[in-house]
């Protein structure tokens, strides 16, 4: 097994040569099988030994011996690696270990992953364990190390302190340190995330950009203060302005942007034949957008759009593994690399019919392979039911906000004047305009306004699921916005629906109010009944996961609710602070 440093001990890499030597049998032979060589950028043939969870062997040879060895005649057989996520967000409801597993049922068996939730809401030693914990599955997990909360947090200083956002970037497991959402702070003189970055670089790990709309001149700047890639090119024009600045450029199609088919339209007018320099992520898409697929999804969509196959298939494999220097273990089928295998159907078909994970079937002929993931004790970690020994009042929703917030879409939010009365219990539905509250997990503070776009007709709404972990609340009828709150209580945390006073729908989040415990298969139809109510209620735009999550997104324009209070963007102030209860 690959152990903490994510090497072989020496024990394992002498059983692995005794294979060669004939004094061990492979585990799994793949014979006569037609694999992506991605040396010869060509389709090869080749015998495959397998042991345990490493390629011990490529070529013509035939192993001495086949004892309890597992023999596939792959002749009319395709493989390709396993394909690499580099962008995931692993808690937009999902959790590390669901989305682990569903994501390698369509060949994505490597994942790349923000650490905001554990940084947020674990102590050090609970996320590190977690991180140990979760090296026993199938996939391949790997890390970011924030910098910043993208939010404007009372406790910033504390919870991205030096010796944590140190202790990060030290462990084994993270490759990166970003995504920089906190980069104007970087250009305006902070010498602490410069220093991050120098201390990343020093230890030859990536820096993660979050460049959306730069100029050419501040993409200049970033990759001068040491940016690597990044993933917010929306156009073709934009992946040119990056590559011409000597990025790696990560193509997104995710749930709030699924921009690729037109980028790689782009790309094909402006002439651009070179994909050494491109990645592929979904950006932490919510679970129902990945019903039809992760990274196979955008490689059939390059396929489609006449990229060159085996580029395709680069920009989801070897690419990633070159570019964060884990390409010794992953992104190729060769001798020593992390058993990792898709088998496909034809070229032309990314999905796998069947799945190797570090050497173990996760799907068989079209077939998931039930426990092979097994399950994790969430509570060790902290990620218990959440608590809440408070309560809610109508004191508590009391709105005289003279602005309130805007949508303009899922995510970005403009200030507006408020024209209309909001002093009562219920407002009417004739109008856009909903009661909207964050509040502090824990009671202590709050701050209300009005939300205007977000629903016509909803009655209330209450979520634990935020950017920061605190409580939403939105609807037109306080009464039920009380009773909404009471409900998500009851259920440790999650997301509920209430018209009438009844409860109409809800999504339990029961770890940590943050993330379901149920496999991504069953929060797909939890979400989709949620999104079916919510537009019945007048929601209009793409994301209601995301418009939840980005409320308190100081990354994003214009308009910001944070535990800070009501945060203007551009100008980098406080225009109304939160109130302590």
């Amino acid at each position: 097994m690959l152990e903490q440093r994510y090497r072989w001990k020496n024990k394992h890499l002498r059983m692995h040569v005794s294979v060669l030597d004939g004094m061990t049998s492979p585990t799994i032979l793949l014979k006569n099988a037609l694999y992506l060589n991605q040396t010869f950028r060509q389709w090869m043939r080749a015998n495959i030994w397998i042991y345990e969870d490493r390629i011990v062997y490529v070529g013509e040879n035939m192993p001495t011996h086949i004892e309890n060895c597992e023999i596939i005649d792959c002749t009319n057989e395709i493989l390709v690696p396993g394909y690499i996520e580099p962008h995931a967000h692993p808690f937009q409801l999902y959790n590390p270990l669901t989305l682990a597993a569903y994501a390698s049922q369509f060949g994505t068996t490597t994942l790349i992953n923000d650490n905001m939730a554990l940084i947020l809401h674990l102590n050090k030693k609970e996320a590190f364990s977690l991180l140990g914990d979760l090296r026993s599955i199938p996939s391949t997990m790997y890390w970011w190390s924030r910098f910043d909360s993208q939010t404007e947090l009372l406790n910033e200083e504390e919870i991205f302190s030096h010796s944590n956002v140190k202790s990060w970037l030290e462990h084994d497991a993270v490759l990166q340190g970003g995504e920089l959402t906190g980069w104007p702070k970087l250009l305006d003189g902070d010498d602490m995330m410069l220093h991050w970055i120098q201390e990343a670089k020093r230890m030859r790990k990536q820096i993660e950009g979050h460049f959306p709309g730069a100029s050419e001149k501040t993409l200049a700047k970033m990759m001068l203060l040491g940016a690597d890639c990044d993933h917010e090119a929306m156009t073709g024009e934009e992946v040119y302005n990056r590559l011409m600045q000597g990025y790696m450029v990560s193509l997104r199609y995710s749930s709030i942007r699924p921009d690729l088919p037109d980028i790689l339209d782009d790309m094909k007018k402006l002439g651009i034949v070179a994909y050494d320099r491109l990645l592929f992520n979904t950006d932490g898409s919510s679970s129902t957008f990945y019903e039809q697929g992760l990274n196979d999804q955008m490689i059939r969509i390059a396929i489609e759009k006449c990229v060159p196959v085996i580029d395709a298939y680069n920009m989801a494999t070897i690419n990633v593994a070159r570019y964060y220097n884990i390409d010794h273990l992953h992104g190729q089928i060769a001798t020593g690399r992390v058993a990792n295998i898709n088998f496909l159907s034809s070229i032309e078909n990314p999905t796998p019919v069947s799945v190797l994970a570090k050497g173990k079937w996760v799907k068989r002929e079209g077939v998931k392979i039930d426990g092979v993931y097994g399950t994790i004790n969430w509570d060790q970690y902290g990620l218990t039911p959440m608590e809440g020994d408070w309560e809610l009042s109508m004191d508590d929703l009391q709105f005289s906000m003279p602005f309130g917030i805007k949508m303009e879409n899922s995510v970005i939010t403009k200030p507006y004047s408020i024209s209309i009365d909001a002093s009562g219990d219920e407002l009417r539905s004739n109008h856009d305009e909903c009661y909207f509250t964050l509040i502090d997990r824990k009671g202590k503070w709050r701050i209300n306004t009005l939300l205007k776009g977000f629903a016509t007709n909803l009655s209330a709404l209450a979520s634990s699921y935020s950017n920061t972990g605190d409580i939403i609340l939105i609807g037109k009828n306080k009464k039920d916005m009380l009773h909404a709150f009471t409900r998500m209580k009851e259920l440790g945390g999650g997301i509920v629906l209430v018209e009438d006073s009844q409860v109409i729908c809800e999504v339990p989040l029961t770890l940590n109010g943050l993330m379901s415990d149920l496999p991504v298969e069953r929060l797909i139809e939890q979400e989709k009944k949620l999104l079916v109510e919510l537009r019945e209620r007048g929601y209009k735009f793409s994301d209601p996961i995301y418009s939840l999550a980005f409320f308190s997104a100081t990354h994003l324009p214009y308009i910001r609710i944070t535990p800070q209070g009501m945060y203007d963007v551009m100008n980098k102030t406080v225009l109304f602070p939160s109130i302590m209860r």
